[in-house]
Formats: C-alpha cells, sequence, structure tokens
C-alpha cells in the first residue's frame, strides 16, 4: 500500500491505532482522527517512528460534518489524495432500557450512527472524482445479533451494517468499494470496565469457540485485506472477526 493515504476516524487509540498499524507496515501513510489532538500527534509519531511513513492528527468531532469535512480538505492539501477511510470512532454506553435515558441512546447513536455516515459523506466527492477508493466501517457482532442491555449500541451498529450495504451499492459504479468488519469481542478501553464480570465471563468470552478476548493486533489483517487491492471484489460485506462468536 505504499503511496497510498489513510484516514482513520478513533484512530489514537484500541482498535483503531490497531488498524492504523497495520496500514502503515504495509507502506501507507495514515491520519489519524481524534477528539484529543495531543493524544492524537503521539500516536501519529509513535507510527511514523515504527514504519517511516507519513502521518498527520487532527482533532474533530465526527457529529460534525463541517469539521470532518475541514479535515478531509486539510489531508488532501497535506497528502494529495485520500485512498481509504476507517470509520473506527466510537462510543458505547450500556444498561437496561429503563436505567438509560433517551440522552444516553441518542449520544450512542450520534458518534457511531451520525459520524460514520459524515466521514463517508465527507470523503465521497473526492473518492468519486478519482474513481477509487476504500470505505471500512467498524461495526460489530452485535450489529448481527442481539446481547441484552445493550440498545443503544446494538441499534447503532445495526444501522453501520445497513449503512455499509446500501453505500456500497451506491458508491460500485465508482470504483469505491465499500465494506465493514464486525469485530466481535476485543478487549480495547472500551471494554476494560466488564472484563472481569461474571456478564462478560459467560456471555463474551466464554462463548467464544477460542474462549478468549481478542488481541488488537488480530484486527489489522482483516483491515489490511479491506483496505488493499486484496479485496478489490468486496462490496457491502461484513466482514466478522470475533474469535467464533457468532458462530455458536
Amino acid at each position: 500500500m505504499s503511496g497510498k493515504t489513510a484516514l482513520i476516524t478513533g484512530g489514537s487509540k484500541g482498535l483503531g491505532y490497531a488498524m492504523a498499524a497495520g496500514l502503515a507496515s504495509a507502506g501507507c501513510n495514515v491520519c489519524l482522527l481524534s477528539r484529543n489532538l495531543e493524544e492524537g500527534r503521539e500516536a501519529a509519531a509513535r507510527l511514523s517512528a515504527d514504519f517511516g511513513v507519513g502521518t498527520a492528527a487532527y482533532a474533530a468531532d465526527v457529529t460534525n460534518l463541517g469539521q470532518v469535512e475541514g479535515v478531509v480538505a486539510s489531508i488532501l492539501k497535506a497528502f494529495g489524495q485520500l485512498d481509504v477511510l476507517i470509520n473506527s470512532a466510537g462510543i458505547n454506553i450500556r444498561g437496561a432500557i429503563d436505567e438509560l435515558s433517551p440522552d444516553d441512546f441518542s449520544q450512542v447513536m450520534a458518534v457511531n450512527v451520525d459520524g460514520t455516515w459524515n466521514a463517508c459523506r465527507a470523503v465521497t466527492p473526492h473518492m468519486k472524482s478519482r474513481r477509487r477508493g476504500s470505505i471500512i466501517n467498524m461495526a460489530s457482532t452485535l450489529g448481527l445479533v442481539g446481547l441484552a442491555n445493550r440498545t443503544p449500541y446494538a441499534s447503532s451498529k445495526g444501522a453501520v451494517v445497513q449503512m455499509t450495504r446500501a453505500l456500497g451499492l451506491e458508491l460500485a459504479p465508482f470504483n469505491i468499494n465499500v465494506n465493514a468488519i464486525c469485530p466481535g469481542p476485543f478487549l480495547t478501553e472500551m471494554n476494560v470496565p466488564i472484563a472481569g464480570t461474571d456478564e462478560a465471563k459467560k456471555f463474551i468470552v466464554g462463548a467464544t469457540a477460542l474462549a478468549r478476548w481478542g488481541e488488537l493486533h488480530e484486527i489489522q489483517g482483516a483491515a489490511l485485506f479491506l483496505a488493499s487491492e486484496a479485496g478489490s471484489y468486496m462490496v457491502g460485506s461484513m466482514l466478522t472477526v470475533d474469535g467464533g462468536w457468532t458462530a455458536k
């Protein structure tokens, strides 16, 4: 992927950073978007030092289309092109429906759904003009199956699944591949608070064929596949990386 440039939202940590590192290891320039600019700059510096690729960090709220469009414009000015978008920015608010507030639900939908749509919207004109590109949305196994006390998150990821399918059909005539990765139980910062609970042991780790949490580097292969020419015949697909969770 030498010479290509990718934008990874939520790219300063967790799965976003892991995928950025995977692309950088293949020679791709990587641009990280996060809410915290200093955190993004530190992550970008690590990637530059480790892999010798071009990097940049930007701060923006993905729920604000204007801010995301501004980041894309800055990337195009700095790098001249944008080949890959990975929508990894996301949040999760857990709880029973009668214990959650409407604001809890709205927050999750805004970041996970609106944020994904905004980033897709921001890169589409450039990718259309070049008649090439790869968009990778981070859905979830919870966009495919259900789990109690996850109505905001499962609803948002179900929406991302359908957004991916619809946009895949829309942009395929422009040679733009739109697909999604559906991660299972990876031990990200988002999941650390529940890692040791009985629920996690029974319904998450205990439900996987591999009987463990995923390690962050194990998401890299899927991202590289979909971002590169190796995935050129993939459109509107959900690539499940879940240790066999949905197979059981």
